[in-house]
Order: C-alpha cells, then sequence, then structure tokens
C-alpha cells in the first residue's frame, strides 16, 4: 500500500471527520476536537474498501469518481470539496 491513489486524508465537507488511510494498512479517524476516536485496519480492492475497527466493528465504503462514500457520508480527499 506503500503508494496507493487513495492513501492520505479524507474529509467530510463539513471538515468535521477527518479520515487519514495509512500505508501500512491502518486508519485514523478524528470527529470534531476528538482525535483518534477511531482507528483499525484497512483493505483496498479496486474501488472498495473495507474497514475493521480496533474496537470489533466493521464497515465499507467505495471510491467513486475521485470522492469516498462510506457510513451514508462523502468524504474528499485532503477537504478539496468541489464548488
Amino acid at each position: 500500500m506503500q503508494n496507493h491513489p487513495y492513501l492520505g486524508m479524507w474529509i467530510t465537507g463539513d471538515g468535521h471527520i477527518r479520515q487519514e488511510l495509512l500505508p501500512n494498512g491502518r486508519y485514523d479517524e478524528a470527529r470534531g476536537t476528538r482525535k483518534s476516536a477511531y482507528q483499525g485496519r484497512y483493505e483496498v480492492t479496486g474501488d472498495h474498501i473495507e474497514y475493521w475497527d480496533d474496537t470489533g466493528f466493521t464497515a465499507d465504503g467505495d471510491f467513486v469518481d475521485g470522492v469516498l462514500h462510506h457510513g451514508g457520508m462523502i468524504f474528499y480527499r485532503d477537504g478539496n470539496k468541489p464548488e
């Protein structure tokens, strides 16, 4: 995953949720002022992502046209929300 195109920071349009996909297959998600609100591992297959949180829950999402759709939310790469 060292050079995968989906690595890096993904941010909701309002900036409240920030999810960083790390090159070691781990993620770190901040919510509001709460840093590292969720952490765990992830795997990307094509344009689909699976999450396994350290607390035991699982989730998934899909990358569509440069945005991440996950948990009913839309995340933009590095917060670059289109106008």
